[in-house]
């Protein structure tokens, strides 16, 4: 484990685990199923990963896709790799759509559609409803393993 994988709630935001990387439920969500993709080695460059986690990318995006056509009929995903405040090797997976989807009585609309991300604007989950949103995803990579 890493701090970039502790600052993103692992492991109560687990909702995937691969040999070289975990899938986690994103806790800031500019669209419904946003995840992150964090490598578990300590690297800080995408470069110094092994080539190990390279080749595994392969699954763990399939699995990815998969998961999230099911849960949120995405039209596009981005995979953004930013680590400008967190340090070790990630990517922000986000689904992105147009107009609004609706989860647990909240509506997630994706507000950069059909431009870049807006991950400033972002529905906030802790606690319950973040346990929640980890509950209902973990099952779908589960489903295609």
């Amino acid at each position: 484990m890493n701090a970039t994988m502790e600052k993103f709630g692992f492991p109560a935001s687990l909702v995937a685990e691969f040999d070289h990387w975990v899938v986690l439920a994103r806790p800031a969500q500019p669209t419904l199923g946003s995840l992150v993709l964090a490598a578990k080695s300590a690297a800080t460059a995408f470069g110094d990963l092994p080539a190990q986690a390279h080749a595994e990318l392969k699954q763990a995006t399939a699995a990815i896709e998969r998961a999230l056509a099911e849960a949120v009929g995405y039209a596009k995903l981005n995979y953004l790799m930013l680590m400008m405040v967190d340090p070790h090797a990630h990517f922000h997976v986000i689904p992105r759509y147009e107009g609004v989807r609706e989860w647990r009585g909240r509506e997630f609309v994706d507000c950069g559609w059909p431009k870049v991300p807006d991950l400033g604007h972002a529905v906030a989950l802790e606690g319950e409803e973040l346990a929640a949103l980890v509950a209902w995803l973990k099952p779908l990579f589960a489903a295609g393993a």
